[in-house]
């Protein structure tokens, strides 16, 4: 018996230092909870890292991919569950009216507040002097054209479906731009570094919290500052006969969502959902183990989860232990 035991002592000791799971609960439905992957690297890695704690506390999970537009109906009809990063700028009127009809429900802001907007590695201002003010923009367009933008300026934009409004932008602030869409992410960042590696001139579509300023200096361009009634009013803002005559927010949401019979179907689940809270500065590390160490997004999310300890057995909810 005192042999037994001491194995089983060995096998708990062993246990622990593989990661096994610390925390358990009882599942309240076997179905997977389905979480929205979507194509930039800081949502797959908290994607991933929601997916690791979810699955440590006893819960089936699927990732599954959507864009960032159609994600929304899909939660409202309950074919996805859970997004991590509901981002205000490009998602706040989709995300609004499912959770206005009843069928998501907001689980909470993050601390991380968010800013996505035209911006620029700081060597551009030795190429455009009066950066950031928007208004240089104009005077430098030359200097930002392309052999497809010529003589226009080309800003770099992220995919179609992440809706940015850049098209209005530009037309409202009457600048002498053509936008072009990058397929990815991993395209927009990609024509950053070759850009950023000859000193070449870019202006392009960032966000906050983000990988990007750490490894490449740079400012947003500093438009007029953005009201709710810049989208929504023509007579609002220096251009008296067209919206978005502004720039985007700046301290906007970065909230987690779900379905609206998440919280019935997987309770304890809900209430670790609930619990997580990332910072900017735990985003900017969580998406450079991807983007800048180069591992794969379900590596990433397990080494920041490793990284993290303290800070995951405090997001722990009771019913877990």
């Amino acid at each position: 018996m005192k042999i037994l035991n001491q194995l089983g002592a060995s096998m708990l000791l062993a246990a622990v230092a593989i990661g096994a799971p610390a925390y358990a609960a009882t599942p309240e439905s076997s179905d997977p909870i389905k979480i929205v992957d979507n194509n930039w690297s800081s949502q797959k890695v908290l994607a991933r890292i929601a997916q690791q704690l979810l699955e440590k506390i006893g819960y089936d999970t699927k990732i599954v991919p959507s864009d960032s537009q159609g994600q929304f109906a899909a939660m409202g009809l309950g074919d996805l569950d859970l997004q991590m990063e509901v981002w205000e700028g490009t998602m706040n009127d989709s995300f609004m009216k499912e959770v206005q009809a009843g069928r998501m429900v907001d689980l909470g802001s993050h601390t991380a507040t968010t800013r996505e907007d035209w911006w620029y590695p700081d060597y551009m201002e030795e190429i455009c002097p009066d950066l950031p003010d928007w208004k240089a923009l104009n005077a430098c367009a030359d200097k930002f054209a392309a052999p497809e933008t010529a003589p226009k300026g080309r800003y770099l934009a992220g995919p179609v479906d992440w809706i940015k409004h850049d098209k209005e932008k530009i037309e409202a602030l009457d600048l002498n731009f053509t936008v072009v869409n990058a397929g990815s992410a991993a395209a927009l960042f990609g024509e950053l570094k070759s850009a950023a590696a000859r000193k070449e001139p870019i202006v392009l579509f960032n966000w906050a919290p983000n990988w990007v300023g750490a490894a490449f200096p740079g400012k947003f361009v500093e438009f007029p500052e953005h009201e709710k009634a810049c989208t929504e009013d023509p007579k609002w803002g220096i251009n008296p006969d067209k919206t978005y005559d502004c720039g985007s927010p700046k301290g906007g949401y970065l909230k987690k969502a779900a379905w609206s019979g998440f919280e019935k179907k997987w309770s304890c689940a809900y209430q670790l959902i609930k619990n997580i809270d990332f910072t900017g500065p735990m985003i900017d590390q969580a998406a450079a183990l991807a983007d800048v160490d180069g591992m794969t997004h379900d590596a990433a999310a397990a080494a920041w989860v490793d990284k993290n300890q303290k800070q995951v057995a405090a997001w722990m909810p009771a019913c877990a232990s």
